[in-house]
């Protein structure tokens, strides 16, 4: 593999677990600097409950005012159909739909059984597709659940496999809370794989446990070249206990380039972009390159 295509999440999983919410003028701004340092697949925003997850209540007016360019696609994240709905009216180019690996996260993330939220998933597909718009599924929970503990494998593939057989453009597995380790990497690309009978596979990773940085490169050795990330690795989830962010955009850069992968990006505009982000949330962000610097240094 030679190149690797990343998925900015920070306006829509970096900003749904901060306390402060930014106004829409502020998202928009992550997203013309995301865009500019090189993001061509941003997931703006989610079309949930406002009431469960107030920091995406403004998903229409930030759609509304992104920046449109013939080459960014804009993602809206879905858990039902009204917001698989609301997200197509708002003009997105791609919807994420979100099924989780447990029955325990299931209903406490969406209100309802993985049978049923796939069911679904298989009627919205034909709108999204009717639409010419990409679907796109996330597993969630993936590599294991904050209430169940340990999730198979097999149940991984297997919820993958009918996302593949029901319309899924792309299938995503996420380590929500940040608890895999390569050697779960390896096993879980090479299932769902298998199952996703030639849809594209992406992986998004928390660095909950710092292992979020190892497991992006176990992905890409088993043949990944789909990655999300986060500006500044900000994020989590709401409905995870003490989840923490998404790898960094800018972590995730650096072990690219320094081991020949290419990407779209430039490094010194997403660090440049860091010390905005903090100041917008009051608080450092967790990425480790904004704040070492590229190697080698810059001359002078």
């Amino acid at each position: 593999m030679t190149r690797v295509e990343i998925v900015e999440v920070s306006p829509r999983d970096g900003l749904q677990n901060e306390d402060v919410i930014l106004p829409t003028q502020a998202k928009v701004a992550l997203i013309e600097r995301a865009v500019a340092a090189g993001a061509r697949r941003i997931e703006a925003t989610s079309f949930v409950n406002p009431k469960l997850v107030p920091q995406m209540a403004d998903a229409d007016q930030v759609m509304a005012q992104v920046p449109r360019r013939d080459d960014v696609s804009y993602i809206g994240l879905a858990l039902n159909g009204r917001g698989v709905q609301r997200a197509l009216a708002a003009g997105c180019d791609e919807v994420n739909y979100v099924v989780a690996a447990s029955e325990t996260f299931s209903q406490r993330n969406q209100g309802t059984d993985i049978d049923t939220a796939l069911r679904m998933f298989e009627e919205l597909s034909g709108a999204i597709r009717d639409a010419s718009k990409r679907a796109s599924i996330t597993i969630s929970a993936a590599f294991g659940c904050p209430f169940e503990g340990e999730v198979p494998t097999g149940r991984v593939a297997e919820i993958a496999g009918r996302a593949a057989a029901a319309g899924a453009d792309e299938v995503g597995i996420a380590d929500t809370i940040g608890v895999g380790v390569p050697a779960d990497v390896t096993e879980r690309v090479a299932a769902t794989r298998d199952a996703i009978d030639g849809a594209t596979l992406r992986i998004h990773l928390h660095d909950t446990r710092h292992t979020g940085i190892a497991n992006a490169w176990a992905a890409v050795e088993a043949g990944v070249s789909v990655l999300d990330a986060s500006l500044g690795g900000i994020g989590g989830c709401p409905f995870a206990p003490n989840a923490t962010g998404n790898i960094a955009t800018e972590d995730l850069l650096y072990l690219l380039g320094r081991s020949g992968i290419e990407h779209d990006w430039s490094l010194d505009a997403v660090i440049d972009a860091i010390p905005w982000i903090e100041r917008q949330l009051s608080k450092p962000a967790a990425g480790m390159v904004a704040r070492a610097g590229p190697f080698p240094p810059a001359a002078g």
